[in-house]
């Protein structure tokens, strides 16, 4: 070390930055199983739905006879029962409601499913004090959760999960 209390090696300073310390906690990245890693070969389509892939995502478009057949990462969901989205709906207000809410809820679906296959409810458990809805993406239980507050008002609250790769979404009105 000289004066300055840099290093030189060979006559050039040493950039200590470049060796920084390394006990920091290193954060593991999160697998999710279900997101795509890779582009599939073009076209694709789904056994179960009968989504297609072209032009780098999913879509509703018509088969093409020569395409490629995989299981979408939805379909898989929902075959293993692994939900990317919890909806927890309760209250006296949705109790008398109920229909009229569900009756929104599959409106919402079908605008969400229309624009992005990968998104769909998954099932709805009814049960004495709330309503359980699971999804196969983030993103419509989110739209679901918003679409009900915005018309029947109530406490909305968030809560994500596994690095936003899960939602929890729990609506209640008493």
């Amino acid at each position: 070390m000289n004066r300055q209390g840099s290093d030189i090696q060979g006559g050039c300073p040493v950039d200590k930055s470049q060796y920084g310390r390394r006990d920091r906690l290193v954060q593991e990245k999160r697998h999710d199983t279900y997101k795509e890693n890779k582009k599939w070969a073009e076209p694709t389509s789904c056994t179960e739905c009968h989504a297609v892939y072209i032009e780098g995502r999913w879509t509703w478009n018509d088969l093409p006879p020569e395409a490629n057949e995989v299981i979408c990462p939805a379909c898989q969901r929902i075959a293993e029962n692994y939900p990317a989205g919890y909806l927890e709906l309760k209250g006296s207000f949705f109790k008398k409601h109920q229909e009229e809410m569900l009756n929104l809820i599959h409106n919402e679906e079908k605008l969400e499913k229309g624009e992005h296959p990968l998104e769909r409810i998954m099932a709805i458990t009814r049960e004495n004090e709330h309503t359980l809805i699971t999804t196969t993406g983030v993103h419509i239980a989110r739209r679901i959760g918003e679409a009900i507050s915005r018309a029947y008002q109530g406490d909305l609250s968030f809560t994500y999960g596994d690095g936003e790769k899960s939602i929890r979404v729990l609506w209640d009105r008493p």
